[in-house]
């Protein structure tokens, strides 16, 4: 009959002897993989130019107003959203318009009572 502690010394045993085996290969095949593509150089990503409109918000009582200007010769389609402060009033979303370069656009919201937060969503002509 073989003694209980030489079979619980035997299972970490075995543990620590195949994780010592399997470590090296999985190091050796990473390693192989990054030598594979060293010689080619992948292109760089182009820069994207500055676009976007810069808009200014304000809030006065329940009223949101905000003027969108794009400096930029690509077009930005801007929407205003508003969440009111209180839980029972509506919360807005204006509909997406469309500032041209050069442009000055004026949105406009409100909430019945007070504003909770106000935001303006950008997205430029040719993104996805």
């Amino acid at each position: 009959m073989r003694s209980t502690r030489r079979r619980t010394w035997a299972l970490p045993a075995a543990s620590v002897l195949m994780a010592g085996l399997v470590a090296p290969v999985g190091i050796s095949a990473l390693s192989t993989a990054g030598r594979a593509g060293a010689g080619a150089s992948a292109p760089d990503a182009p820069v994207p130019g500055p676009a976007g409109s810069e808009c200014r918000t304000s809030v006065r009582g329940s009223r949101v107003v905000a003027y969108c200007h794009n400096p930029y010769p690509s077009t930005d389609r801007v929407q205003l959203h508003t969440e009111c402060g209180r839980w029972w009033d509506i919360d807005g979303d204006t509909a997406p318009v469309d500032v041209g370069p050069g442009r000055t656009v004026r949105l406009d919201d409100r909430c019945w009572k007070e504003v909770g937060s106000v935001w303006i969503t950008h997205r430029i002509q040719g993104s996805v």
